[in-house]
């Protein structure tokens, strides 16, 4: 699944290839027909945002929404440029005479009014976001407080409490902290809290900024931790069975 790094990657390459022009907007795929993709025909890309996994593109009163899930994906392409994926794929493609943007695939493909953005059920529910400008590390501990019966590797998924930590991240912030997954939110102090928030901050910052994620310990199970040397261990965690990694000394409970 797409997680916070990409979609703001996305968003960026988005704006700057197509911010301020007039678009062409088409739908190959039926999918994007049923969104009405046609209706942002001729108009104009305001800006590009994101919040967690959530991408928002303005056209005056309407706007874009779209989340990847696991499997959709954003290119985009010079003009003229062949594409990586099969043209009935596409749900939507925005284009000018340079450069277009194209959308496959995904769970959500949606158009909004503006401003019923603020007010919309799936986005207002969001927590904090993961990459926002001025950051407040506190402020997701806090959230991440309020289920002290859930583990940490668990509650970091949750996009009502922080937006953005996909798996990935999730097991990598956990590692960087020297936290275990698998203790209760409950049983650790605010400033552990604060701390494994800042460390899924600043890992996805730089993978924003290095267009790439370093992985110590994700998808690595059984290869050595790269601080000890002990097997690397993973185990499904949470209602949904997501996969965590994890070191088992290096992140033991009273670590």
């Amino acid at each position: 699944m797409a997680e916070g790094d990409t979609i703001l990657r996305a968003s960026r390459r988005i704006e700057a290839a197509l911010a301020g022009q007039a678009l062409s907007a088409t739908a190959p795929n039926p999918r994007g027909r049923s969104v009405g993709i046609e209706r942002l025909d001729g108009r104009s890309l305001e800006r590009v945002d994101s919040h967690g996994k959530h991408l928002l593109l303005y056209f005056g009163d309407l706007v874009l929404h779209s989340h990847l899930g696991m499997s959709g994906s954003w290119h985009v392409y010079g003009a003229g440029a062949a594409w990586r994926k099969p043209a009935g794929a596409a749900w939507a493609t925005l284009a000018t005479s340079r450069a277009e943007a194209v959308q496959f695939g995904g769970p959500t493909l949606r158009l909004l009014r503006a401003g019923a953005v603020q007010r919309d059920p799936v986005l207002a529910r969001l927590g904090p976001d993961i990459l926002a400008p001025g950051f407040d590390a506190e402020r997701v501990g806090r959230s991440l407080a309020s289920v002290p019966d859930r583990t940490l590797g668990d509650a970091l998924l949750d996009q009502h409490l922080v937006a953005g930590i996909g798996n990935i991240f999730k097991s990598e912030a956990c590692f960087a902290a020297r936290l275990d997954p698998w203790r209760r939110v409950g049983d650790l102090p605010a400033e552990q809290l604060s701390h494994v928030a800042q460390a899924a901050h600043d890992l996805m910052q730089a993978a924003v900024d290095e267009g790439r994620a370093d992985r110590a310990v994700y998808k690595r199970a059984g290869r050595p931790c790269p601080r000890c040397g002990i097997p690397i261990r993973s185990r499904g965690q949470g209602d949904a069975n997501r996969t965590t990694y994890w070191c088992p000394s290096c992140q033991r409970p009273s670590g």
